[in-house]
């Protein structure tokens, strides 16, 4: 067995054993959000219509929350992507959420977290954006 060939597994092993930059953003964001005092309800809720990170409940308001994780700022901030489409499709996704679960006449909102991990030996920098965007689309969630 070659050396490049165990270097290989290694690795393959470490990220199968402590998962993918996005997965550990995504842990790393619902315990933030859960020492905020949210409750976590969902996580990568995946519909037809989009997929969300996670569903939470803030208070009496049901918050639908997009997680950006980079290792590095040096192709923008994380919050930086997420374009329109994602909006969008977040939108949707909330809405079919607020639906099957007879729930849309519940306050809602879209959360953003931004987790930028430089280095995987320390804790990475979490932002929170509450109330990050507006549903988008025409009669989404009032429709």
């Amino acid at each position: 067995m070659s050396l490049l060939f165990k270097l290989r597994e290694w690795f393959a092993d470490r990220k199968t054993a402590d998962g993918s930059l996005g997965q550990r953003g995504e842990t790393a964001a619902a315990k933030f959000l859960k020492q905020l005092g949210y409750r976590i309800l969902e996580r990568s809720y995946d519909s037809p219509l989009g997929e969300i990170d996670i569903i939470a409940i803030d208070g009496r308001t049901i918050v639908f929350v997009e997680v950006k994780t980079r290792s590095n700022t040096d192709s923008g901030h994380p919050a930086d992507a997420i374009d329109a489409t994602k909006r969008r499709r977040m939108t949707q996704a909330a809405l079919a959420y607020l639906k099957a679960h007879n729930l849309l006449q519940t306050s809602a909102r879209f959360d953003v977290v931004a987790v930028t991990w430089c280095d995987p030996h320390e804790p990475p920098m979490i932002e929170h954006y509450q109330n990050a965007f507006a549903p988008v689309g025409s009669g989404q969630f009032f429709s």
